[in-house]
């Protein structure tokens, strides 16, 4: 292996300190997702349902998604969702996008929606 040498401009000397260049720039469009299926009676339900979603997500919209809370909780889910992109304009187009996506194709009522772009 080689060492990648630092390049030559004043930002990338600077970002060499954080480990951040200008090329750097690929943003994480993060979400979560708190639903509520007040139709569910046990947690093999639930899984059904988690399963069906996050793998909808992952295979439609090619995102991260995994359930992050509330596993003990019947008829709770929470579902998050992750995308790498490479701008803050394309996360908050991918984002809604999930936003949709959940709400058509999931019969759960959702509670609570938050979105973060780190």
């Amino acid at each position: 292996m080689t060492a990648r040498k630092p390049e030559s401009s004043t930002a990338a000397t600077e970002g060499s300190r954080t480990g951040i260049t200008e090329r750097d720039n690929m943003r994480i469009a993060v979400m979560t997702f708190r639903l509520r299926a007040s139709w569910v009676h046990s947690l093999k339900e639930k899984r059904m349902i988690v399963k069906s979603l996050t793998a909808q997500l992952q295979n439609r919209l090619h995102v991260s998604a995994a359930e992050a809370d509330e596993q003990d909780t019947h008829q709770i889910i929470v579902i998050g969702v992750a995308a790498i992109v490479p701008h803050n304009a394309m996360a908050d187009s991918l984002m809604e996008e999930i936003s949709v996506f959940v709400e058509e194709n999931c019969e759960a009522e959702i509670l609570e929606e938050t979105r973060e772009i780190r």
